[in-house]
């Protein structure tokens, strides 16, 4: 097996030229030695210079592949689609830094705790972007579109069904959801079986996208995804509209006249998709003005003249999951197999045993990534697992574990056979590309490797981003462990992820204590914070007892921006947004 001076060689190898030989030399081989110092950046771009009149602003999108394309928040499953939408999408509710929903946004919400109802109030004279007046029938619509049997996305599931008749509406035993009324073009009210917490989170359970009806109504539900009107046309509620599409390539956004907060100060924003390895070097020349910053390459751009950097922690946590089991799609159901080959816990504790986050953290993303303790990020106060140890590095704690549980290199060959003596080889599946995704895979396997664990590539080379969660949904039998990010979004409520009947449960894990802990979430009974945070810490305690998956990461998230923009906040809670942005010169500070 490896030791650790010939992995920090191996190491070295790899990052030639990424600026980080200094932090390898002072390991000095010795890789636990390493510690992890988080950056701190501001949130808001000062700029005191005068703005010019419009303009036009250039985003780059930084992506290892092209974006789907599907511009609505009720179909749209992919990562580079939303952060599109974050310019021609905007939620009808409005919320503060703790992600609590205020009444500051497009609606404002009235609870009846005893009704178990919300009371949801339009702004008048609210307009789509195509200038259509936008109405509560556009909030019922993206529930009955969410809820119909044909829905081909992931939305619907536990935080749906808790809405009084949605459940019949979508086994096609109803014609209508009985639990929404619409009382007039601006007044809504919505009964739930329970309320929870969900209900007043950003991004929650109180759904916040309305659906354009005018638009699409005489689509078929089934095929609203691939309709021109949604990746052609389509219409939002946010600052700026789709003027030109290239598809996969690039958008080019206008100002939306109809915006409710007035017309937004510049004139267009054009997106193109720019490659994590071209970035750097786009930002230095001044093509582009924005863009959200690969971590890895942090030390070749941190100190440009011409752009200033802003960041904040990102609302999402990486981790590597085992393959448990298999989802029964018509049932809607996911099955543990305890036969699989990572149904033991003790060996799935191992390989987080085996793993030197600090090292990695302070090597490839110079403290902008932190070892992660548990599965909700640390922004979330209150909830995250601030007490809890975590996966440490231990690896003769590791190698005891697999001792232990009979996991033992019985014909020499250097690799650990199952306890009932047949060969162990596991497959891990990753992303290719953006953020060291081969040195970080490439030093994984082999520190599990020198744990005695025979763990090789699955497919032999890391996987593109959509084929990687195609192989996931459909359980694909050449995983058996991947590495993802689970985008956790304002809502830290762990149902879409972690409950036993969850399309996007890609372990496939279930039990019935993590389903009545999950469960306990989303009753009355968590809307008392102290009984809310005592489930949260108990279900993350699960967590790291059955070692489903392994948090691996909390990030820093980098927005480098031109100096010559203005206005630019991305704090969580921010109530000014694109429409405030101005710039300073027609051209980019290069």
């Amino acid at each position: 097996m490896l030791n650790k001076m010939i992995v920090s060689f191996f190491l070295a190898a790899l990052l030639g030229g990424c600026g980080n030989e200094n932090i390898l030399s002072e390991t000095d081989g010795n890789v636990s030695d390493s510690s992890v110092v988080i950056q701190e950046f501001d949130t808001v771009m000062n700029n005191d210079d005068p703005a010019i009149t419009g303009g036009m602003l250039k985003y780059a999108l930084v992506a290892e592949s092209s974006f789907q394309g599907i511009f609505n928040p009720v179909f749209s499953e992919d990562s580079y689609d939303e952060e599109l939408m974050g310019l021609s999408h905007e939620s009808i509710f409005s919320y503060d830094e703790d992600f609590q929903l205020t009444q500051a946004g497009m609606a404002t919400f009235v609870v009846n705790e005893n009704l178990k109802t919300v009371s949801i109030t339009l702004q008048d004279n609210l307009k789509w972007s195509d200038g259509a007046a936008l109405t509560v029938d556009d909030i019922l619509y993206a529930y009955e579109v969410i809820g119909h049997p044909d829905y081909p996305g992931s939305l619907y599931g536990e935080a749906f069904a808790n809405v009084l008749g949605m459940t019949e509406y979508h086994e096609g035993t109803a014609d209508a959801i009985s639990g929404i009324e619409v009382l007039d073009d601006t007044h809504l009210t919505i009964a739930f079986k329970e309320l929870n917490p969900s209900i007043f989170q950003a991004g929650g359970a109180l759904w916040s996208q309305p659906l354009p009806r005018h638009q699409i109504e005489s689509i078929p539900v089934s095929k609203m995804a691939g309709s021109a009107q949604l990746r052609e046309q389509p219409v939002g509620t946010g600052p700026f509209r789709v003027k030109e599409i290239v598809p996969g390539e690039s958008v080019l956004f206008e100002a939306n006249e109809y915006y409710w907060k007035g017309k937004p100060k510049l004139d267009h924003i054009l997106v193109e998709v720019v490659g994590s390895a071209t970035i750097v070097s786009e930002m230095e020349a001044g093509n582009y003005d924005v863009a959200i910053m690969p971590t890895s390459s942090y030390e070749t751009y941190k100190d440009f003249d011409n752009i200033t950097l802003l960041g904040r922690e990102e609302l999402a946590t990486t981790y590597i999951g085992f393959k448990l089991g298999s989802r029964d799609v018509e049932a809607g159901d996911n099955s543990l197999n305890l036969s699989s080959k990572m149904a033991d816990a003790a060996l799935r504790q191992a390989m987080a045993y085996a793993l030197d986050n600090e090292f990695v953290a302070a090597v490839l993303f110079d403290g902008l990534r932190q070892p992660a303790n548990g599965m909700i990020p640390s922004v979330f106060e209150g909830v995250s697992a601030d007490e809890a140890v975590g996966f440490s590095y231990d690896p003769e704690k590791a190698a005891s574990l697999l001792d232990e549980a009979g996991y033992l290199d019985n014909d020499g060959d250097g690799f650990r056979e199952t306890p009932e003596g047949e060969q162990l080889e596991i497959n891990f599946a990753a992303v290719s590309g953006g953020d060291a995704a081969e040195t970080v895979v490439a030093y994984y396997i082999q520190q599990w490797q020198e744990i005695g664990l025979n763990v090789s590539l699955a497919t032999g080379r890391l996987i593109e981003y959509q084929k990687f969660h195609d192989m996931l949904a459909s359980d694909d039998s050449s995983i058996d462990a991947y590495q993802a990010t689970w985008d956790i979004g304002m809502d830290p409520n762990p149902t879409e992820m972690f409950s036993g009947t969850s399309a996007l449960n890609y372990t496939r894990w279930s039990s019935e204590k993590n389903d009545s802990l999950v469960d306990q979430l989303n009753v009355a009974g968590a809307l008392d914070k102290n009984a809310r945070m005592r489930i949260y810490r108990q279900w993350q305690a699960l967590l790291f007892e059955e070692a489903p998956v392994i948090p691996i990461f909390w990030q820093t998230q980098i927005f480098a921006v031109n100096n010559r923009v203005k206005n630019f906040n991305i704090r969580y809670g921010a109530t000014r947004g694109w429409e405030t942005i101005e710039l300073t010169s027609e051209e980019p500070v290069r």
